[in-house]
């Protein structure tokens, strides 16, 4: 059945969850100027390795990437397989020690870390057990909710830029590039596409109406970057741990009934991180339950969750959490590189195949 339009509001809302958190500081930390060289080098790479992607699973009607590799043969799930799953298990546990920290820095200060990090897993996790179809009616709801009021927050941030903060426009040092932080920050980009092969065939799509959820994101992006930049200038900026709910804290209209809007619009994106954590989570229990068949998909999400938990619990402070970030960077750009090319050219293989045989 066609939910293409159930799938773009998730591909939405889970990278948002994901871009105005971490990805403001990563690229503000890696480059004084210019910044919208970075961010457009990481969304082009973003649109190519998505569009290959969804062309190889095009040549693959109603598979997922499980059933493609596991149709090829052993190593090809020992090379992409098993280091899929083991990024999506690295994922989760760096966004819910990460964000649990977000929390407790901005909401929650007196509770202790262990309570929002066994909060975030148990909605997550349950949300991860219900059908495929009912989590994404769960982002489709949640975007009706919530999404006006995130849209509104993001128009109204620019109500303390500076626009001369945007010169100089140009910067010749690409030195950024080798940068740890401008490294992380892929994980804003890469982080969030590898679901579309996991969904068929119980959900399917049309790839255009995908590229409009692709398209939609890039402002975001942008805006995540720019709002802090040009309220704060770039000197300032890079002094916060998260720069774009600085600049959102300042906002100051009197004529809204509520004093702080922040607290709502990261409220929000919480809502939206917890989509994306139960998505993740389904997605590692779907290769565990290929690798160990006997397994029922609850217990594996129930014996996945209390993991990550005990793992997360591990993790003493922010210091070592931003750490993980840099363990995690060679399997992030070998998953979100080999994973798409590998089924592009699986696909191209198949089909001059077919042409053979015809």
């Amino acid at each position: 059945m066609d939910k293409s339009w159930q799938i773009v509001v998730m591909y939405i809302l889970t990278h948002l969850g994901l871009i105005f958190f971490l990805y403001p500081a990563n690229i503000i930390e890696s480059s004084s100027e210019a910044q919208w060289i970075p961010i457009f080098i990481g969304v082009i790479l973003h649109f190519v390795i998505v569009l290959i992607y969804l062309k190889g699973l095009s040549y693959f009607q109603n598979k997922n990437i499980i059933d493609i590799y596991s149709s090829f043969g052993k190593l090809w799930t020992i090379l992409l397989l098993i280091p899929t799953g083991l990024y999506l298990l690295m994922i989760n546990i760096i966004t819910v020690r990460a964000y649990s920290e977000i929390i407790n820095i901005i909401f929650l200060t007196k509770t202790p870390l262990w309570a929002i990090m066994l909060l975030i897993l148990s909605i997550s996790c349950y949300l991860s057990m219900q059908e495929l179809s009912a989590i994404f009616k769960t982002g489709f709801l949640l975007s009706f909710l919530f999404l006006p009021l995130v849209l509104f927050v993001i128009a109204i941030s620019f109500q303390n830029v500076d626009w001369r903060y945007v010169i100089p426009i140009w910067s010749s040092d690409f030195s950024f590039i080798k940068k740890q932080s401008y490294l992380n920050s892929y994980f804003a980009i890469g982080g969030g596409f590898l679901f579309l092969g996991f969904i068929q065939p119980v959900l399917s799509f049309r790839n255009t109406r995908i590229l409009i959820g692709l398209a939609a994101i890039v402002p975001a992006y942008l805006l995540s970057v720019y709002v802090p930049v040009l309220t704060f200038g770039q000197a300032t900026a890079e002094t916060f741990i998260f720069p774009y709910v600085a600049a959102v804290d300042g906002i100051n209209i009197s004529w809204l009934m509520f004093d702080r809007i922040t607290m709502f619009f990261l409220l929000c994106l919480i809502t939206f991180i917890m989509l994306f954590i139960a998505l993740v989570l389904w997605k590692t229990v779907r290769i565990t339950k290929y690798y160990i068949p006997i397994l029922s998909e609850k217990w594996a999400a129930i014996g996945l969750a209390f993991f990550i938990y005990c793992i997360c619990l591990r993790i003493p402070n922010w210091s070592d959490a931003e750490r993980l970030f840099q363990i995690n960077t060679p399997l992030r750009f070998y998953v979100i590189l080999f994973v798409p090319l590998s089924i592009f050219g699986l696909g191209l293989w198949k089909k001059r195949k077919e042409g053979v045989n015809g």
